[in-house]
């Protein structure tokens, strides 16, 4: 016979076993609840980072600009088999892709895009012609038991590729165009073109490069023969185009070597920097104290080489004098707006653009450049008439262009990554104009009214 108090103590343990069973199926269920949201999350990299003198590179199963660097490493490997090299998939492999996360917190860099290439404390996003070539030099360093200087090169947006989109070719076929002597060339950053057509536009509107040839053309008009004019006119702008692209080789040089110890952007915007506040200043103080313009004490010299050139009755002796002209007048207007091509060509370098994309590029900067001296020998060519420009028209130009150089400059140092899209890019050239232009009415209106004042307090 079972008992009340048996009933009962059966009752009180079958509950308290179905509530343990309970407790512990929803444990169980909790904590694999909890094991599936850490893997849908990925796993957790714990490993400490510390900078080696290994080659790091992080890849992607199928991305085509990280097959082309593993296929560069296996040359690499042979020709230094000492420098040990490290390969880590990212897409497929959650703790390579957690490891990867880990080392862009620690560097300070965005690890989304694929490949990025680290040594010690420096670290290449992308893999372009420009970034094998800097591997290159920090490789040989280590050979030499020195290490490269540390920093981030590159950008997420050149040479890359994503886990979103792995193999990343349709866009490098539209971004290619094929050009003679270079072979196919990439052009797909679309930010770069506008800004290379904006840019080169602004530099060619040079105070000191439009009242050169307003000069040279005054003068060979009054040999009253269009076809002298138009040889001579042509020559003029071909050398100075020439000479320009040797002034933009050699920045494009000097920032190679800068931007191999990290201060690319720093080096770019302080130039930049000096240059639009010395243009500023001249809108308000045109020549007076620091000035990067033609001195007055250099006119007389450069007058008499216009006369020369122009002054020689037989053809070929009247051109050969405008290719040294041409070369003299380069040289001394080069600081007029000498800041442009710096902030061009440390753009080009910050993206990662090799030597033959450059090449293309610059083509593309010198369309605009020389669309206003185009014009002006244009109108030359077909009245027989030369304007020649006025030192008034030569402050607003040096406004437009200080106003810009300094938003690129501070765009460059605070907010780099504005210039990534075109739309962007073009809104920041347009504000800088717009800024340029309220300053000039402000400034008028306030000339007009000191002046009116003046005339009242003389009367």
């Amino acid at each position: 016979m079972v008992t009340q108090t048996e009933t009962k103590g059966t009752s009180v343990g079958s509950r308290l076993a179905w509530i343990g069973a309970t407790v512990a199926f929803a444990a169980a269920a909790i904590f694999g609840t909890a094991l599936w949201a850490g893997r849908d999350q990925g796993v957790v990299f714990t490993e400490e980072i510390e900078p080696t003198l290994d080659i790091i590179v992080f890849w992607g199963d199928g991305c085509p600009r990280c097959e082309d660097e593993r296929q560069w490493l296996t040359s690499v490997e042979f020709q230094y088999p000492d420098i040990p090299i490290r390969e880590y998939e990212v897409y497929y492999d959650e703790y390579e892709r957690a490891r990867f996360e880990a080392y862009g917190n620690e560097y300070d860099f965005d690890a989304t895009n694929v490949p990025v290439t680290i040594i010690d404390k420096r670290i290449w996003i992308g893999w372009t012609p420009a970034i094998q070539e800097d591997v290159a030099t920090a490789v040989e360093l280590l050979a030499e038991g020195r290490t490269p200087a540390p920093g981030v090169y590159g950008d997420p947006k050149t040479g890359t590729c994503s886990e979103d989109d792995p193999f990343c070719v349709a866009d490098d076929k539209e971004a290619t165009i094929d050009v003679p002597v270079f072979g196919e060339v990439s052009l797909g950053d679309k930010s770069l073109l506008v800004s290379s057509l904006i840019i080169g536009f602004v530099d060619g509107v040079n105070p000191c490069s439009l009242w050169v040839i307003s000069v040279l053309l005054t003068i060979v008009i009054r040999t009253a023969s269009r076809r002298r004019v138009l040889a001579i006119g042509t020559t003029f702008l071909t050398v100075t185009a020439g000479m320009y692209a040797l002034y933009i080789a050699g920045i494009y040089s000097a920032l190679s070597v800068i931007g191999f110890v990290g201060k690319v952007q720093v080096f770019v915007a302080i130039v930049a920097g000096v240059f639009g506040a010395v243009s500023l200043k001249d809108y308000f103080a045109f020549k007076t104290g620091l000035s990067f313009t033609i001195k007055d004490s250099a006119k007389p010299g450069i007058y008499q080489r216009v006369r020369n050139a122009a002054g020689h009755r037989a053809l070929i002796p009247a051109l050969g004098a405008t290719i040294v002209l041409a070369v003299a007048v380069s040289i001394i207007e080069t600081p007029c707006t000498g800041g442009f091509p710096v902030i061009w060509t440390g753009m080009l370098q910050a993206e990662g653009v090799g030597l033959a994309e450059t090449a293309v590029y610059f083509l593309v900067y010198m369309i605009p450049f020389l669309l206003d001296e185009m014009i002006v020998f244009g109108i030359a060519v077909v009245t027989m008439r030369a304007t020649k420009m006025q030192e008034k028209h030569g402050e607003v130009l040096k406004l437009v262009a200080g106003v810009t150089m300094l938003a690129l400059a501070g765009t460059m140092v605070f907010a780099p990554s504005l210039m990534e899209d075109p739309m962007t890019a073009l809104a920041l050239f347009a504000a800088a104009f717009l800024l340029a232009g309220i300053i000039h009415l402000v400034t008028t209106a306030v000339r007009s009214q000191r002046e009116l004042l003046r005339v009242e307090h003389d009367d």
